[in-house]
């Protein structure tokens, strides 16, 4: 059993706010900014007790989390992740599920080099593996493709750099070890935590003049919520789309959704141009009959408790789906990299409107751009 090593004062601290949080749904209170973000510090540390850690988060989760809590998550975790700024003057950063996908094959990876080969530096974080869904991942899908998903932020950010690079995918156990140590306790506490939220949030690399925020979210409550963390982040921008399994990729059988948001000024703390977009995929032939591609029935299913496909297999699968659409085979997957690249390019105003954005990521395709690209990192 893991002890706590905590403090006399920290430990109070840890004992009252679960005192707090847990109550039930009568008795439980809210806690202040300087209160949950001084929790956050003593669990980042980690010397607190994994019981008492996993009941608090709980407690947050169950009587819902604040604005003011979820800011002090934030600023907690910001304190400890290490970043660095590329050369580039403009940054996209793309946060995907960091508990991945397990009903559906994902290509917002493959979007990336379609962004770098459009002049787009574009550069994607997260984890190997993690609860509650353990679905594939940006890692695991690098890993399968020959890459090294470990890389620093600062070898990633020279990447961005490079002229036949321009992406690349930097791991939270690189930038944040200090949250990643916290990936066992996620697993055991099986439900979303608070930090399942705000690690969407963060910056491993900025650029010299913006850094421009995309992420996915499935339920309506999380928009207004990631807009939030957004702009107290301090992004030039940000692109927050209703996406498959919460990812940044829309179904194709339905409209197009997404939140838009872009700074008034340079300067910190500016208001935002903030609105609500919706895109008929008719008017830009992205209208399909399914909403992604499924997992195919040839995907290993996995013997362990908690995973629905081996992992290695499923990452296997996502990679020659993805090779294979940058080499120009056409499908739900190549839509997938086409879409998400497409969205962002128009955020970015690269592109006039969106039938122009998607003519363009297809033509980088086509000339063999993208594909290039992803060969130079792998």
């Amino acid at each position: 059993m893991i002890q706590s090593t905590l403090s006399s004062d920290d430990t109070e601290v840890m004992r009252s706010a679960v005192a707090r949080v847990a109550a039930g749904p009568e008795l439980s209170k809210d806690l202040s900014y300087d209160d949950t973000r001084e929790v956050m510090r003593i669990i980042l540390s980690g010397h607190a007790d994994p019981v008492q850690s996993a009941v608090y988060f709980i407690g947050l989760r169950m009587k819902r989390e604040t604005d003011e809590e979820f800011r002090a998550i934030m600023d907690a975790t910001r304190f400890e992740t290490q970043t660095v700024t590329a050369q580039a003057k403009n940054v996209v950063v793309m946060a995907e599920p960091y508990n991945g996908f397990n009903r559906t094959v994902p290509g917002s990876l493959f979007s990336l080099p379609i962004l770098a080969a459009c002049g787009v530096p574009a550069y994607s974080h997260g984890v190997e593996l993690v609860g509650p869904k353990f679905g594939v991942t940006h890692h695991t899908i690098m890993r399968a493709l020959g890459a090294t998903p470990l890389k620093s932020a600062q070898a990633v950010a020279d990447q961005l750099d490079e002229k036949d690079v321009g992406w690349g995918y930097v791991d939270q156990a690189q930038f944040c070890p200090a949250l990643h140590s916290l990936t066992q306790l996620r697993a055991r506490m099986i439900k979303r935590p608070a930090m399942s939220t705000t690690e969407s949030m963060l910056c491993p690399i900025k650029g010299v003049e913006g850094t421009h925020l995309v992420t996915g979210y499935v339920h309506k409550p999380y928009k207004d919520t990631y807009a939030m963390l957004a702009r107290h982040c301090d992004f030039q921008s940000y692109l927050l789309i209703k996406g498959t399994e919460g990812g940044v990729v829309p179904s194709f059988r339905a409209p197009a959704r997404v939140v838009r948001g872009v700074k008034k000024t340079t300067s910190a703390n500016s208001e935002y141009e903030h609105g609500e977009v919706e895109f008929d995929l008719n008017e830009i032939s992205m209208q399909r009959e399914y909403r992604a591609l499924d997992i195919p029935d040839t995907v290993t299913k996995s013997n362990i408790t908690g995973l629905k496909w081996d992992i290695d297999s499923l990452a296997d699968t996502c990679a020659q789906k993805g090779l294979a659409a940058l080499g120009g085979e056409q499908g739900a997957v190549q839509d997938a990299a086409i879409m998400a690249a497409a969205l962002i390019l128009w955020h970015q105003r690269v592109c006039n409107d969106m039938a122009e954005a998607v003519k363009t990521a297809k033509k980088t395709i086509a000339s063999g751009e993208a594909l290039a690209r992803l060969n130079a990192l792998i």
